[in-house]
């Protein structure tokens, strides 16, 4: 059984399920060798397949080396139900499959990374998690897609040192406010914000009269994602990792959760929500929008969202975000559990 080429279009459920049973599937759906994404129509049909087929298929979807994307405006149909869980994505709009497409097809590698770490990741710890997401992360870092983005968008020029430090940490009785402080570049992660984000999560670990850690930031972003001037300037990829492995406030974040309460607002984006996901209490102004873009440039979010994310509000939904790059407002964000709380913000005391 061969299977049919399918560009640019959408599949039949019938036809889909024909096709995944090939021995052929993972070269004619893959990001190397054949359509970078794979869509399919979960609602074109009614007919029951057999159970052997089903699970052929279910296992298929787990290994497929591309984005698989299920067309369904009704989870209760019968092919929603069959396989509905088992696509890295579900969709309901035009809008938000012509971006995946998109994506998939200017960063298939990318987009493959992401979902197939995705998929590994909803079995694995935290720990576990944040190891496989450095892991792929850094081996993005030196494949042909990143390059050719910051080839695009990285200008070398020299960085001037804060005049202030990148993290104020302050301690009132038993709560301790960790404030991102570099408003003039709407808190980009920098190397010196994560550090400072560290010492003042390992103080609070280390003591245990703190009971409560507040995540906030300074000026009109919570934190606008990582800092560009940064972005691949570590000597090599396994470097970065070792880097990752050694000092990573994500891995610091989740293990004091409980503790811990993020206050959000404005930009909220890349690292700007994967970090504060982690927080056993999240809330954020109506100001904020919440975004992971990093796919778009030949990357996966690479501060632990793929394993905070995933957490808060599901695997496909991470996915979704992550390959259509789109914005998410307060009001969904609250609906999906991203945040626990929607907040009016006082903008004279910002």
């Amino acid at each position: 059984m061969t299977v049919a080429r399918t560009k640019g279009s959408v599949i039949p459920l019938d036809e889909a399920i024909e096709q995944l049973q090939s021995p052929y599937a993972l070269e004619a759906f893959s990001a190397l060798t054949g359509e970078p994404v794979l869509v399919v129509d979960l609602s074109s049909t009614t007919v029951a397949p057999s159970k052997e087929a089903l699970a052929r298929v279910r296992e298929t979807l787990a290994q497929l080396p591309c984005p698989s994307v299920a067309l369904c405006t009704d989870l209760s149909t019968p092919g929603a139900q069959w396989l509905g869980d088992r696509f890295d994505v579900v969709v309901g709009e035009e809008e938000e499959l012509a971006l995946i497409l998109k994506t998939s097809q200017r960063t298939p590698l990318a987009a493959m990374s992401l979902v197939q770490l995705l998929r590994h990741t909803e079995k694995l710890s935290i720990h576990e998690g944040l190891i496989a997401e450095s892991w792929v992360y850094s081996k993005l870092q030196s494949g042909p897609e990143f390059a050719a983005w910051r080839a695009r968008h990285h200008k070398v020029g020299e960085r001037a040192a804060n005049a202030e430090p990148a993290v104020l940490i302050q301690r009132s009785g038993p709560r301790v406010r960790l404030t991102l402080n570099r408003p003039e570049k709407h808190n980009a992660y920098c190397a010196e914000m994560r550090d400072g984000l560290v010492e003042g999560l390992q103080l609070a670990r280390s003591d245990p009269s703190v009971e409560a850690v507040v995540l906030a930031g300074a000026g009109s972003s919570f934190c606008a994602g990582g800092d560009l001037d940064e972005f691949g300037t570590l000597p090599d990829p396994a470097t970065a990792h070792a880097v990752r492995s050694t000092r990573n406030a994500a891995r610091q974040l989740a293990a004091i959760a409980e503790r811990v309460e993020a206050e959000l607002h404005g930009a909220c984006i890349g690292a700007g929500i994967e970090l504060p996901a982690f927080a056993g209490h999240v809330s954020a102004s109506e100001d904020a929008f919440f975004q992971l873009p990093e796919v778009q440039m030949g990357l996966i979010p690479g501060a632990g969202g793929s394993v905070s994310i995933p957490r808060r509000i599901g695997r496909q939904r991470t996915a979704l975000l992550a390959l259509t790059g789109l914005r998410l407002r307060p009001e969904q964000a609250l609906r999906w559990g991203l945040i626990d709380r929607i907040t009016r913000r006082d903008h004279a005391g910002a």
